[in-house]
C-alpha cells in the first residue's frame, strides 16, 4: 500500500458519497414535496423512481463508456453531471424540472456504480481488492449518513418552505470537489494496456506499488492479447452464464432485501410509527451511523470470511429482522422496537450485502467483459431498486405498512438457499484465477 494507490482508491470511490448522499437526501424532502406539489402516494412513488430509472439507464450505458474512454475520463461525466443534478434540484421551479434533475443525478449514480468499483479492481492488488473496493461502499454509506445528518441539521434552522431546496443545495459542494479530484488521479493499467498504452501503463503498476510492474503487464498483456485473437462475441453466448448469473442475482437480492426502499423512506416509516418529524431525521441519523459502522466492519471481514460466507450470515440476519418489523406495523404494538430492529437490519445487510455487492461483480466477469458484466448487474440492481421504490408507498397505502417488510423477509430466506448452493467463494484469488475457477479462458 503506498499514497498514489491509496489517492486513487478514495478518489475513485468518491463517486459512491455522492451516490449514497443522493439516494438518501430525498427521505427528508418528501413530506415538504408532498406538500408544494400535491403530489399523492403514486406521484411520490415516481419523484422517487424518476432518479432511479436514470440510474438504470446510467449503469447500463456507462460500461460501453468506459471501455471507450476509460474509467477516469467517464467518471469526470459522472461528476459533471452530480452537479448539474444538485443545482437543479435546488432550485427547481416547478415539479417537471425537479423531475429532469432527479433523472440527471440517476444518471450519475448509475454511471459510478459501475465505472467506480471497476476502476478500483483494475488498480488493487488481489490481496487488497475486497478491502479497497470495498471503500467504495463505506463511501455510499458515508453519503447516505451525510444526507440523514444533513436533513436534521438542516430541520433545526426552520427554513419553512424552502427547506427542501436546501436539503438537495448541499450536494453541490462535493460534487464539485469530486470533479476537481478526478483531474489527480491515473488511468487504469488495464484498460491503457487495450489502448496499447504500455510504458504508461507499467508506470501506472509502478505507481501502485506492484512488486513486480514488469511481470504484471506482461501477464495484462497476454490476456489482452488472447483477447484480441479471439471472435468477437457477445456476453449473452452461454460461455459467461455463471457470472451473469451471479451478478444479476447479488444486485437483484441487494433490493430484494428492502434496503433502497427503507433509506428513501425512512423517515416517512418512523412516522407510520409515531414519530415526529424531527425525531424522525434524528432516528434516519442514528441509522446512517450503524450502517457507516458495520459497512466499515464488513470491510474488516471481506477478505477473511469470504463473500460467501458473509451473505449467508447477512441473510439470516436480515430476514429475522425484517420480519420485526413487519410485526410491527402489524400488531400495531411495540413500536418502540421498530429502531432497534431496522439496526439490526442495517448491521446485517451492511456486513454482507452492502459489502460484498460490488466486489463480487467486479470480480466474476474477465477483463474483455468486465465492464459489460459490471453493466448487467449494476442494471439488475437498480431495475429491481426503481421497481420496488415505485410501489412501496403504492403498496402501503393499498395493503398495509408491514406487508413489504414481510415480502423482503421471504426473499432473504430465498437468497439464503441460492448462495449457499450456487455461489462460489472469490477471496484471495486474482482476477485471472477467478476466471480459471470458472472454466473462462
Amino acid at each position: 500500500m503506498n499514497r498514489y494507490l491509496m489517492k486513487a482508491t478514495i478518489v475513485g470511490a468518491l463517486g459512491g458519497l455522492l451516490f449514497g448522499f443522493d439516494t438518501a437526501v430525498i427521505a427528508g424532502a418528501e413530506q415538504q414535496l408532498t406538500e408544494v406539489f400535491n403530489l399523492t402516494p403514486s406521484t411520490l412513488g415516481l419523484t422517487v423512481f424518476i432518479g432511479l430509472v436514470g440510474t438504470v439507464i446510467g449503469a447500463m450505458c456507462s460500461g460501453v463508456l468506459g471501455q471507450k474512454i476509460g474509467g477516469r475520463e467517464a467518471l469526470r461525466i459522472m461528476a459533471i453531471l452530480y452537479t448539474i443534478s444538485a443545482v437543479g434540484c435546488a432550485f427547481a421551479w416547478n415539479w417537471d424540472s425537479l423531475m429532469v434533475a432527479r433523472f440527471i443525478g440517476g444518471l450519475g449514480i448509475g454511471g459510478s456504480s459501475v465505472l467506480g468499483p471497476v476502476y478500483i479492481a483494475e488498480l488493487a492488488p488481489a490481496k487488497w481488492r475486497g478491502r479497497m473496493v470495498g471503500l467504495f461502499q463505506i463511501n455510499i454509506v458515508i453519503g447516505i449518513l451525510l444526507a440523514y445528518l444533513s436533513n436534521f441539521i438542516i430541520t433545526l434552522f426552520h427554513l419553512g418552505a424552502n427547506e427542501w431546496r436546501w436539503e438537495f443545495g448541499v450536494a453541490i459542494l462535493p460534487s464539485a470537489l469530486f470533479l476537481i479530484m478526478l483531474y489527480g488521479i491515473p488511468r487504469s493499467s488495464r484498460w491503457l494496456v487495450t489502448t496499447n498504452q504500455n510504458l504508461e501503463a507499467q508506470q501506472v503498476l509502478e505507481m501502485m506499488g506492484s512488486p513486480n510492474s514488469a511481470a504484471e503487464l506482461q501477464e495484462i498483456i497476454d490476456s489482452v492479447h488472447a483477447e484480441l485473437h479471439q471472435k468477437q462475441e457477445p456476453i449473452f453466448n452461454g460461455k459467461y452464464n455463471l457470472p451473469i448469473f451471479l451478478a444479476a442475482s447479488i444486485g437483484l437480492f441487494n433490493q430484494l432485501a428492502g434496503i433502497n426502499a427503507i433509506l428513501y423512506y425512512l423517515n416517512p416509516i418512523f412516522k407510520a410509527a409515531g414519530f415526529s418529524n424531527s425525531s424522525s431525521a434524528l432516528q434516519a441519523v442514528a441509522v446512517g451511523l450503524v450502517n457507516l459502522l458495520a459497512t466499515i466492519l464488513g470491510m474488516t471481514l471481506i477478505d477473511k470470511l469470504g463473500r460467501k460466507t458473509l451473505l449467508l450470515i447477512g441473510s439470516v440476519g436480515t430476514a429475522i429482522a425484517l420480519t420485526g418489523v413487519s410485526a410491527i406495523f402489524y400488531t400495531h404494538t411495540h413500536q418502540d422496537l421498530l429502531v432497534w430492529l431496522l439496526v439490526v437490519f442495517i448491521i446485517f445487510f451492511a456486513i454482507s450485502q452492502g459489502s460484498v455487492i460490488w466486489v463480487y461483480i467486479s470480480e466474476v466477469f474477465p477483463n474483455r467483459v468486465r465492464s459489460k458484466g459490471q453493466s448487467i448487474g449494476s442494471s439488475a440492481h437498480w431495475i429491481s431498486a426503481a421497481v420496488i421504490t415505485l410501489y412501496f408507498p403504492v403498496v402501503v397505502d393499498k395493503f398495509s405498512q408491514g406487508t413489504p417488510f414481510a415480502f423482503f423477509a421471504v426473499m432473504m430466506l430465498l437468497q439464503f438457499f441460492v448462495v449457499l448452493f450456487i455461489y462460489p467463494e472469490t477471496k484471495g484469488r486474482s482476477l485471472e484465477q477467478i476466471q480459471t475457477q470458472f472454466g473462462i479462458h
